[in-house]
């Protein structure tokens, strides 16, 4: 990664930080996370893959540079000094959640760590720790605008009444930024095993276990944006302190109690119980960080009545509520989920945050259960609605996806192409603290049995209960389905080994009935071990394997890729007599770029023979589709060549 200098007047104070604070700490982290299947740490994978590999190093290169950047001009860090009397002046942004955005860059960069050793990254980041703690005050409070001048918030939507903490937790973000604080501080120490911010973090999450709780000299009230809640677990993951954990579930125990506090609505999902709610509704993003909570607590505490909640929860967006890239979030006002069936596609929001929300939460959600239904959701979004979120140079960034644009209509926050920055940049800091993890989804373990999630070229180290062992993918997906899977276990020995099959290639589009291919393929996922045919069982959509296995021995896949037409369930009335494309996993839009001839005119035909193309100068190398009529690109891949009409969902020819 380039390493750059900071030139904020932030770095004329760092000299006087000690490093002495961020010595090496003992790694007695525990394991204890209630889950029955653990994910492969990033560390020990390392992705060579032609398609990831790119995206995560343009983040590493170029994203993490230029956010600092951004955030150097627009005052996050002055505002730690200015908070912290080390610099004069009122509060730099317009957000009060704009601290975040710094939290969520060290944390991206400290992923970047974990894959590997970078003492200038690494050198770059105590700096910044510096400059946050600066702006902690003495009792571990961490939230700048409010330490500024608690009368004048940056946002004139933040009611100030007396000037007191925590007086409009609703809205002040004020335990929405030590939230995304002590995420940032964990993975932190779980890269250098330096306690420098890890201490912030703690410092400030016991200020929050003795102030938030029932007793009468505490206050009484749950964060209005919710991620304190995961971070919290977390924490105590890495500490054992268990007051963390207690007051992340009271945070989530308490929501939707009026007699706790005064509730907030649906938007905050906080109308009713948590455990009672059965409907996603409100902000998607506040929604998926607190469902992801939900399932840490239903993990840890065994409890049924939370996993009953968020089975229903997650039954109920995929079935009802997401659209075919895994965007989720579909209406601008509240930044929210719609009704059931509500999927416009010109107006769809789709937040970026959200479909990296959902994510973290449908990964815990197959850390629970292993089934593949799971990984079909966070392999939609990885391929399509997350990753759409960032240009191919790493520098610009839809915070809102659409399905469809008319060069017109302003989608993306005043704007109908990609944007350099926002004054809300939620989205871009947090693209940068989620795709350098991505490696970490690949594999998961489970006693003595490996579980193959993703397919991307890459080898990994693997403990098992009973082996240690290598493993390799070789393999060009998405473009095509061919995986070569070579295993070297330290030493001949019998483990079992799970393959997903991808949902696309068993027929389903999505798990539920929301979507579906307009014909079903009839081509067989077929498998090798070191050439000779071999017939695999299918247990939740794995293929899986218990041998003795030796050395070398390599697993062919071969997933049959064909182009398929999806069509929705008729409820949602905007697709009625509409296609979508897909090859792989990839959903394909066309974009007036490449059809500029009567593009409102374009429709799938059924006698349309769809030729697929690779080809490598276009959109830095992809696969595209081809008719006598039309051009389709990937999705993702859309909005990098200039302002223009698109479209997912295409007439059928009548």
């Amino acid at each position: 990664m380039k390493i750059f200098n900071l030139k904020t007047n932030a770095l004329l104070l760092i000299a006087s930080f000690s490093l002495s604070s961020a010595t090496n700490a003992q790694n007695t982290a525990t394991k204890n996370t209630g889950y029955p299947i653990t994910p492969v740490n990033i560390q020990n994978v390392k992705i060579t893959d032609a398609f990831w590999l790119p995206i995560i190093k343009r983040v590493q290169e170029k994203t993490i540079e230029y956010a600092i950047h951004k955030c150097e001009e627009e005052g996050r860090l002055d505002n730690f000094l200015i908070a912290g009397g080390k610099m004069k002046g009122e509060v730099k942004g317009q957000m009060p959640f704009d601290d975040t955005d710094v939290y969520k860059i060290i944390e991206g960069a400290s992923n970047t760590l974990i894959s590997e050793p970078n003492p200038k990254l690494e050198k770059l980041l105590d700096s910044l720790i510096g400059i946050i703690k600066i702006g902690q005050e003495k009792d571990g409070y961490l939230t700048t605008w409010r330490t500024i001048n608690p009368a004048k918030p940056p946002a004139p939507w933040v009611p100030v009444i007396e000037g007191k903490r925590w007086e409009s937790l609703q809205i002040s973000h004020e335990l929405y930024n030590p939230g995304h604080m002590i995420e940032a501080a964990v993975v932190h120490y779980e890269a250098t095993g330096k306690r420098n911010f890890l201490d912030i973090a703690i410092k400030t999450a016991d200020m929050l276990v003795r102030t938030f709780g029932d007793n009468p000299d505490q206050v009484h009230g749950v964060p209005g944006h919710q991620i304190v809640e995961t971070g919290l677990v977390n924490l105590y993951r890495i500490t054992n302190n268990k007051a963390y954990l207690k007051l992340a579930k009271y945070f989530l125990d308490n929501r939707g109690n009026p007699k706790n506090h005064k509730l907030y609505g649906a938007y905050a999902q906080d109308d009713i119980p948590v455990i009672q709610q059965k409907e996603a509704v409100g902000h998607a993003v506040r929604a998926v960080y607190m469902y992801a909570g939900m399932t840490d607590i239903a993990a840890i505490y065994n409890d049924k009545d939370y996993l009953n909640a968020v089975n229903a929860l997650w039954t109920n967006m995929v079935n009802k509520k997401m659209y075919i890239t895994g965007g989720i979030g579909a209406i601008h006002d509240g930044e929210a989920f719609g009704a059931n069936y509500e999927l416009p596609n010109l107006t769809a929001y789709n937040e970026t945050c959200a479909a990296i929300g959902d994510v973290y939460w449908n990964h815990r959600l197959h850390n629970m259960t292993g089934s593949s239904d799971y990984f079909d959701v966070i392999e939609r979004s990885l391929y399509n609605g997350l990753i759409s979120g960032i240009s191919l140079d790493g520098k610009q960034f839809f915070y809102p996806n659409a399905l469809e644009s008319d060069g017109v209509y302003k989608n993306n926050r005043g704007s109908c192409t990609r944007q350099a920055w926002f004054d809300c940049s939620c989205c871009p800091t947090n693209l940068i603290r989620f795709i350098p993890s991505i490696p970490g989804l690949i594999y998961s373990t489970s006693k003595n049995t490996l579980y193959v999630n993703l397919y991307a070229s890459n080898t990994a180290k693997i403990s098992l209960d009973k082996t240690e062992l290598q493993i390799s993918q070789q393999t060009n997906y998405p473009w095509d389905g061919k995986v070569a899977v070579t295993v070297s276990p330290k030493k001949e020995s019998e483990f079992t080994i799970k393959l997903r099959i991808p949902g696309w290639a068993r027929n389903q589009v999505l798990p539920g009935d929301l979507y579906s291919y307009k014909n079903t393929a009839s081509a067989k996922v077929t498998l090798t071990i070191d050439g000779k045919p071999f017939d695999y069982k299918e247990d939740k959509g794995y293929i899986t394997i218990t041998k003795k296995w030796k050395k070398g021995e390599t697993v062919t896949l071969d997933f049959p890729m064909e182009v398929k037409e999806v069509v929705t369930n008729t409820k949602v009335e905007g697709n009625i007599g509409k296609v979508a494309l897909e090859y792989g996993p990839i959903v394909y839009a066309i974009e007036e770029i490449d059809n500029p001839t009567d593009f409102d005119k374009i429709t799938v035909d059924a006698n349309d023979t769809f030729k697929v193309t690779k080809e490598n100068n276009l959109l830095e190398g992809v696969n595209s589709i081809q008719t006598k009529q039309f051009k389709a690109i990937p999705y993702y891949s859309w909005s990098n060549r200039g302002i223009g009409k698109m479209k997912v969902w295409i007439d059928l020819k009548k």
